[in-house]
């Protein structure tokens, strides 16, 4: 489900819109497509982006200083977004090099981004990390949105300090706003005060508010005890993104006397996705050999892989489980097939996360040391960060991905790996708490906390027939392909200009003009 758009397709897929033709949101694919579409609006150049991750972190090494960029499609979009020159990206600046790559007014210097837009760095202490961060956006907000059973913290110093760097932010925002009415797109959980702070200095700003996690029901925002403020911060959006469907029930069953007024923010569910990767060719046995030597994995053992952060919303344990349940009820599967998790560590200084590393590990240890032979391991652990070239490896190399999260905003993984099977080969399990389940119906869908029925579907993806792997991966990657992260973008900044025009009339003409 889309936020709904004023505007209709004018061409078809068949072919790629010309240079003199319309685009609209829908027909929006990549880079080039969102781009037209931004120019076709008007979008003009006072673009901000705000968030807490940076689309780059600088770090001193010993061959001198290197930028490193977060995987993931979001950081493409949004960098497609400020495109035309003239955009800010402002951030959090973590990076140990971050301050000595920056001029005096935080800007990052040109000789060390790659971009045509600005990068402005926010500096926080160690408090404020601590208290806005790992407090109240990690331990608070964070378990109250994920059904999982952990328990979320509130502390006072921890609103608190979320209210500062929140304000900070904002005052960011309206420092670097060239005009009255800028276009700020502000990213997730952690800024969420944010849009109403802007809209005090900047009435008129076009404000995109987008929620990247499950947004809790009505009862469950209540147990949070600043949930009127954390409300009227997101209300003051121009446009309200949340993942799904039931995301934006929960949201509009939450707004209650906080949405009194014309200006409440409009709301709507924009599923986040990818961007689809062009033409590749890929010799699945050359991977297959190159991802065995990498992981000491024998030629010929199938391979099923797992690729999260270490959280507890992943269901990784419960993962697990299933696989130890899938090899006591099938026996000649050992030595026949293992189980490849990829866990990149995660929050590692907060109590939570490092019980579920503990737990994973010892899980691990518990079924190779169960089932283990000489040359064959049941589960192989890499509780570390890889990097996106090998995970696309691993995602080709594989017979089946796994996904169980407990509770999930989207997961991207899901449609990481449909889009990296050009062979149409493999099979997907897939949790119905995550997001994406409700776009890949062709996926063996499983209850993330029926351990047997987990095991029943991975048996099923295993056996599953050429044939039908082909027919429900050739579905899902039609799905992927057509809903990509550029047409995510642009669908919310398309509303976010359509909803700002019917405040202001001249602004709706020219709108009206361009459709």
């Amino acid at each position: 489900m889309r936020g709904k758009s004023a505007y209709q397709p004018v061409t078809t897929r068949s072919r790629q819109p010309g240079p003199a033709e319309l685009i609209c949101p829908s027909d929006v694919r990549d880079a080039a497509d969102l781009a037209q579409l931004l120019d076709q609006l008007g979008c003009g150049d006072d673009l901000i982006v705000v968030s807490n991750r940076a689309p780059c972190i600088h770090s001193h090494t010993d061959g001198g200083i290197t930028a490193q960029r977060p995987a993931g499609g979001l950081v493409t979009a949004l960098e497609a977004v400020l495109s035309k020159g003239g955009g800010c990206w402002i951030a959090h600046g973590s990076g140990d090099a971050d301050r000595v790559t920056c001029d005096e007014r935080d800007h990052v210097l040109p000789e060390h981004l790659n971009a045509p837009y600005s990068l402005r760095r926010l500096w926080l202490s160690d408090a404020e990390v601590k208290g806005y961060y790992d407090g109240l956006a990690n331990e608070a907000l964070w378990p109250l949105c994920h059904e999982t059973g952990v328990a979320p913290t509130f502390r006072d110093s921890d609103w608190t300090h979320y209210e500062q760097v929140n304000r900070r932010f904002a005052e960011a925002v309206v420092a670097e706003a060239s005009t009255s009415r800028p276009v700020v797109m502000v990213q997730d959980y952690h800024l969420a005060l944010v849009p109403q702070m802007v809209r005090e200095h900047l009435p008129d700003a076009i404000i995109v508010t987008f929620w990247h996690i499950p947004f809790p029901g009505p009862q469950v925002l209540q147990r949070f005890p600043w949930h009127g403020q954390l409300m009227a911060g997101l209300l003051a959006s121009t446009v309200m993104g949340l993942q799904t469907p039931n995301d934006l029930s929960n949201f509009n069953a939450a707004r209650g006397p906080a949405a009194a007024g014309s200006r409440a923010a409009h709301a709507g569910a924009y599923p986040i996705s990818i961007g689809w990767p062009g033409r590749q060719e890929f010799s699945g046995a050359a991977v297959r050999h190159d991802v065995g030597q990498r992981f000491g994995i024998k030629p010929g053992v199938r391979l099923m892989v797992g690729v999260d952060r270490m959280d507890y919303t992943k269901g990784i344990g419960e993962r697990l489980q299933a696989f130890e349940l899938l090899l006591e009820r099938c026996p000649e599967l050992r030595g026949e097939v293992s189980l490849l998790q990829i866990g990149a560590p995660c929050r590692s200084s907060l109590p939570a996360y490092q019980n579920i590393t503990r737990q994973v590990k010892a899980l691990v240890e518990r079924i190779n040391a169960r089932f283990g032979q000489d040359d064959w391991q049941p589960v192989i652990l890499h509780a570390a960060s890889a990097n996106a070239a090998l995970v696309t490896n691993c995602y080709r190399a594989s017979d089946v991905c796994v996904v169980t999260s407990l509770h999930d905003g989207m997961n991207l993984v899901a449609k990481e790996f449909v889009a990296a099977r050009s062979d149409l080969r493999g099979a997907l399990v897939l949790s119905r708490k995550a997001g994406a389940a409700a776009e890949l119906q062709q996926a063996l869908l499983v209850d993330p906390r029926d351990i047997a029925g987990i095991a029943a579907a991975m048996e099923s993806a295993l056996r599953m027939s050429v044939p039908e792997q082909t027919a429900r991966m050739r579905a899902m990657r039609g799905v992927v392909s057509q809903n990509t992260v550029f047409g995510w973008a642009a669908h919310l900044l398309a509303d976010g200009l359509r909803i700002a025009a019917t405040v202001r009339p001249e602004r709706r003409l020219a709108l009206r003009a361009a459709a």
